[in-house]
C-alpha cells in the first residue's frame, strides 16, 4: 500500500505541472491588454502601463512568466490582484466558505442519493423504481440556472422559508438551499447509478449463496449489497468535486455565496491571471488529492481490491 502511494504521489507532479501550464497559457493568450483595460473608456497614461505590466511580470515572455509563477507557488506566493491584494488573503476568505457548501452539497447528494437510488435499485421494475428513475431524468434535463431560480422562487420569495440572498456566507443554516440547487444534478446522477448497480448486484452468485445461507435481509442488504454498489458510486464522487467547482460560479451568483465561485467570476471579468490561475491551482491540488482517497477507498469497501 505505501509503495501504491509514493507511486501515485510521483505521478501527480507531472499532472499538476501540465494542468498549471495549460490554465496558465490558455488565461494569458486571450487577447487584449487586461491593465489597459483597467482604465476602461478613458486613455491610459503609457508609463502607468507600462510599470504595472513590469509589476505584474506581463513585459516578459509566456514561459519565462510561468517559470516565475511556479517559483513563487514552491513558497506559497500566488501574486497580487490588479487591486494590490494579495491572491493568497483573497483564496483564504473565499475557500472556507465554498467548502462549507460543497460539504452541505456532498451531504444532501449522498444522503438523498444514495437513498433513493437504493430505493428503486430494491424495486427494480416496479413503480418506486419507475417513479425515481422519471424524477432524476427531469432534473437532469434542467441546466443549474433554472434549477436555482426556481428554487429561490418557490421556497424564498412565495414560501418565505428562507432569505432569498445568503446574508452571511459564514452561516452554513444559510447555505442549505444553495447547497440543494449544487447537489441537485449529482444527486440524480448517484440515484441512478446506484440504482443500476443495486439491481444488478441482485443477481449476482454472491447474493444467492448469502439467502442460501439465510442471512437476515438487513445483513445482505447493508453490508453484502451496499458495500459492493458502493465502488462505481465512490468513483463517481471522487469525479464529482469538478463539476461543484463549475455549479459554484453559477450557484453562489445566485444566491449572493461570497465564496470561490464569485472570486472566480470577478477574476475572469477582470482578466485577473494571478487570481484565476491561483484558484484553479488549488483546485487541481484538491481533485489530486481526492482522486487517491478514492482509490484507496476501494480497498475498504472491496477486501478483494488490493494494490501491489
Amino acid at each position: 500500500m505505501g509503495r501504491y502511494v509514493a507511486r501515485r504521489l510521483l505521478q501527480m507532479i507531472p499532472v499538476f505541472i501540465g494542468t498549471t501550464l495549460l490554465i496558465f497559457l490558455m488565461v494569458h493568450i486571450l487577447p487584449g491588454d487586461p491593465i489597459r483595460a483597467m482604465w476602461g473608456d478613458k486613455a491610459a497614461d503609457p508609463a502607468q502601463v507600462e510599470a504595472l505590466r513590469h509589476k505584474f511580470g506581463l513585459d516578459q515572455s509566456l514561459p519565462m512568466q510561468y517559470i516565475n509563477y511556479m517559483k513563487d507557488l514552491f513558497q506559497l506566493d500566488f501574486g497580487e490582484t490588479f487591486g494590490g491584494r494579495p491572491v493568497w488573503d483573497e483564496m483564504s476568505r473565499a475557500f472556507p466558505v465554498t467548502i462549507r457548501l460543497t460539504i452541505v452539497a456532498m451531504a444532501i447528494e449522498m444522503v438523498v442519493g444514495l437513498s433513493l437510488g437504493a430505493w428503486a435499485g430494491l424495486k427494480a421494475g416496479k413503480a418506486p423504481d419507475t417513479g425515481v428513475l422519471i424524477f432524476t431524468l427531469v432534473v437532469i434535463s434542467i441546466p443549474v440556472f433554472i434549477l436555482g431560480y426556481v428554487a429561490r422562487f418557490i421556497f424564498a420569495d412565495t414560501l418565505h422559508w428562507v432569505a432569498p440572498n445568503v446574508e452571511d456566507s459564514m452561516d452554513i443554516t444559510q447555505l442549505f438551499l444553495p447547497g440543494f440547487v449544487l447537489a441537485m444534478l449529482s444527486m440524480a446522477y448517484v440515484a441512478r447509478l446506484t440504482r443500476t448497480t443495486f439491481a444488478e448486484n441482485l443477481r449476482a452468485d454472491y447474493m444467492r449463496t448469502a439467502l442460501a445461507k439465510g442471512l437476515p435481509r438487513r445483513r445482505i442488504v447493508g453490508v453484502h449489497l451496499l458495500r459492493n454498489s458502493l465502488i462505481p458510486v465512490v468513483t463517481f464522487l471522487g469525479t464529482d468535486v469538478g463539476g461543484f467547482i463549475g455549479g459554484a460560479v453559477v450557484t453562489e451568483g445566485i444566491f449572493n455565496v461570497q465564496g470561490v465561485g464569485n472570486l472566480l467570476y470577478r477574476a475572469l471579468q477582470q482578466r485577473e491571471g494571478s487570481t484565476i490561475v491561483g484558484v484553479v491551482t488549488v483546485f487541481v491540488l484538491i481533485i489530486l488529492v481526492i482522486n487517491l482517497i478514492v482509490d484507496l477507498l476501494y480497498a475498504v469497501l472491496d477486501p478483494r481490491i488490493r494494490y501491489a
